[in-house]
């Protein structure tokens, strides 16, 4: 490789470093390399610069955040949630896995993932609060959901990661990325749970829900009670950190459910819920985009409250629109210069392509815990084009164990949905919470990559 490929490599792996230790946009230090790259390296003028601009995954974002910022202004998200929890009739044990579906529902529909954790994981914190749950398993339940569905055909990540392969010549079946990134979520919580189910067990944590309760009188709904009882076990170990050692979630022997009474929806509400069922048939069954769509379903709903019109622009995903808009504008140079087919050159001359997945899949998974997924996911799965391009590995099969891999360990306190399940937390010791999310995440780093390398890649590959 050449010094003028080289060197912006070099800044690439500069930006990752400076946007880790310092609290700015990777983006914005994107912007400056493809124009320091572009003017100097490449002689470029500024359109020539931004001529990969990514402006429909950029008016995607802004849709999407902006209908859904609408639907939680006026209280629709949370209506659903609470229609969820009371769909199972207040179960305990099984309420985490309604935080799961919810959080899995609105990345599905569109929403990005941390704004789903955003959204979901006050409403699951609490709860696990109230009921004396583990605030580490509703947390990780609530994250492993948001990635669930944040790769469908609609969604910010799953329209980001299809644009990058089918710009390369190649075609990714959309629905199996989707299946796949929800299998394997499913997999990690089902792990998750059984886990933390037999470590407590081991250390004598069982659940107690002695004298707890779970109120819900949100958006009119009534009250929706559950009474545990649970008198042969003994208060959890840990007394005045209000649970902070519980680690499990069991079913007490006895348990009662007052009836809760029917949700009162407001004709507002009514407007979004019809809107969000438009929206997925016009994208999904007659193929219009989610951006454009989605602007109009979000204006609609701003004619509703007028008054909640700035606060949802004020909502926008700005953040994301900036990292994703400056990181691909970037790796869009380094494919110019050839910097991005050297590397994937060099990857492939190790000779053993199964093996050149899997480190990818570290790679991205490790660098993941502590910067912007997306930002990866811009960055690695270009490396792994030219690979796929020699027929000797499934495409969708090594796009998605790169997505998954990149997206799954956000439960890292470092990452925005770690951060969000942290900062929302309950009757805790927050240090020693923020022990054991970091010691999950050292744990998912450590099996993730490699679960979805083996079956994704290989059995795939193998048959």
């Amino acid at each position: 490789m050449t010094s003028v490929e080289i060197l912006p490599l070099i800044a690439l792996v500069a930006m990752f470093v400076i946007a880790t230790f310092f609290p700015i946009n990777i983006g914005i230090l994107g912007f400056i390399g493809a124009f320091v790259v572009g003017y100097f390296l490449l002689g470029y003028d500024d359109k020539e610069i931004l001529a990969d601009f990514p402006s429909s995954i950029v008016l995607t974002i802004i849709g999407v955040t902006y209908f859904f910022g609408m639907a939680k202004k006026n209280g629709t998200i949370d209506l659903l949630v609470n229609a969820c929890i009371r769909g199972v009739g207040g179960r305990v044990t099984i309420v985490p896995w309604v935080f799961f579906f919810c959080a899995s529902v609105l990345t599905a529909l569109g929403t990005f993932s941390p704004a789903a954790v955003a959204l979901i994981a006050p409403a699951g914190m609490s709860f696990a609060a109230r009921t004396r749950m583990s605030p580490l398993v509703m947390g990780i339940m609530t994250i492993n959901g948001a990635h669930a569905g944040a790769f469908s055909p609609i969604s910010v990540a799953g329209v980001l990661v299809r644009d990058i392969v089918e710009s390369s010549g190649l075609t990714i079946a959309p629905w199996t990325l989707f299946f796949a990134s929800y299998g394997i979520n499913l997999l990690l919580s089902i792990l998750t749970v059984v886990g933390y189910t037999a470590l407590a067990k081991v250390r004598h944590l069982e659940f107690t829900a002695t004298g707890s309760s779970y109120d819900n009188d949100d958006n009119g709904g009534g009250s929706g009670k559950i009474h545990c009882t649970d008198d042969d076990h003994a208060p959890l170990a840990g007394g005045s950190g209000g649970g902070t050692t519980q680690l499990l979630v069991r079913k007490p022997r006895t348990a009662t459910v007052t009836a809760p009474e029917p949700l009162q929806v407001t004709k507002v509400q009514k407007l979004t819920l019809v809107l969000i069922a438009v929206v997925l048939v016009l994208v999904l069954v007659l193929h219009l985009p989610i951006s454009f769509v989605a602007i109009a379903a979000g204006a609609i709903l701003a004619f509703t409250d007028m008054s909640k019109q700035s606060e949802a622009i004020a909502g926008i995903s700005w953040s994301t629109v900036l990292l994703v808009a400056g990181m691909v504008t970037y790796i869009s140079l380094l494919q110019e210069i050839g910097t991005i087919d050297h590397l994937a050159e060099m990857a492939i001359s190790i000779g053993a392509p199964l093996l050149v997945a899997v480190v990818l899949c570290y790679v991205i998974g490790v660098t993941s815990a502590f910067a912007s997924s997306t930002a990866l996911l811009t960055a690695v799965i270009p490396l792994a084009l030219p690979l796929l391009q020699t027929g000797a590995l499934p495409v969708v099969g090594v796009v998605a164990a790169l997505a998954i891999s990149a997206t799954v360990v956000d439960v890292s306190p470092f990452s925005t949905n770690g951060a969000l399940v942290l900062a929302n937390a309950q009757n805790i010791e927050r240090p020693r919470f923020y022990r054991q999310l970091l010691l999950n995440a050292g744990i998912v780093v450590l099996i993730a990559p490699a679960l979805c390398w083996l079956v994704l890649v290989v059995v795939p590959t193998l048959v």
